[in-house]
């Protein structure tokens, strides 16, 4: 058994902190499991998680398993995550140093786009920011990407109160393209003179975003669009990454 070095510690204490910790670490504990990694008897061990199950700490399950109990649970502090911009704004100033052109972050409020954040081009030709701008989805490079997350269904919703009926047929065609592709494109769609590509965030903290990369459509014949597009791609996959995306149980809170 390993000496009490601090005189001040109490060793049954010790010992059901270490029960809680692997607990909330391992999400169940056998009283086997217990007693190997306290280096006591099980009959020992089952006492403590007995006494912890008393507490609410622990709750037995099947096959004299134990799982954390709600006490255990309401231990954990969950900070408010940082605001999306403030997340996602590194991802954006890198985007920006390896393309060289003018980037945005983009959220979905139903079937519009609003630019919430970005960096300005510094070429003498370059496309401005945007950022507290809406435009409709459908007319975006990154509101394309966020619209092929969605299904036919989620889409049509959107479009039928917004949308000519002539234009759907051309948009879900579109849309299976964005999908096979992994971007959405907007060639002069959005304003005259202006090309972006976009790719889709998914849903952080409920808000459905993109990035985006927007030039002057007289550039972009001369564009390696493979090399912008696999540097898009590859930072949006660090932001899913990094800050792993949910999307809402209902398509009403993507509205």
């Amino acid at each position: 058994m390993e000496q009490n070095s601090d005189p001040y510690r109490i060793e049954a204490v010790d010992r059901a902190l270490t029960l809680l910790s692997l607990l909330a670490e391992r999400g169940q504990l056998s009283v086997t499991e217990a007693g190997r990694e306290l280096g006591i008897a099980p009959s020992s061990a089952h006492r403590l998680l007995s006494t912890l199950s008393h507490r609410g700490f622990a709750v037995r399950g099947e096959r004299r398993r134990y799982r954390p109990g709600p006490a255990l649970r309401g231990l954990s502090v969950v900070e408010d995550p940082p605001p999306l911009t403030d997340r996602v704004r590194p991802y954006l100033e890198r985007l920006f140093d390896e393309v060289g052109e003018t980037v945005h972050l983009m959220v979905r409020v139903g079937p519009e786009v609003r630019f919430v954040d970005g960096v300005e081009g510094r070429q003498p030709l370059r496309v401005g920011l945007r950022t507290g701008a809406r435009m409709p989805a459908h007319r975006t490079s990154g509101g394309k990407a966020m619209l092929a997350d969605l299904t036919a269904a989620e889409v049509e919703a959107l479009w039928e109160p917004h949308g000519p009926a002539a234009g759907r047929a051309a948009l879900t065609g579109e849309l299976d393209a964005v999908r096979r592709r992994n971007y959405g494109l907007n060639h002069d769609e959005s304003e005259a003179g202006v090309t972006a590509l976009g790719a889709s965030l998914g849903w952080l903290d409920g808000r459905h975003a993109a990035l985006t990369v927007a030039l002057p459509s007289v550039r972009f014949a001369a564009l390696d669009v493979d090399a912008v597009t696999e540097r898009l791609l590859r930072v949006c996959a660090d932001v899913r990454l990094r800050w792993t995306p949910r999307r809402p149980p209902s398509p009403q809170q993507t509205q």
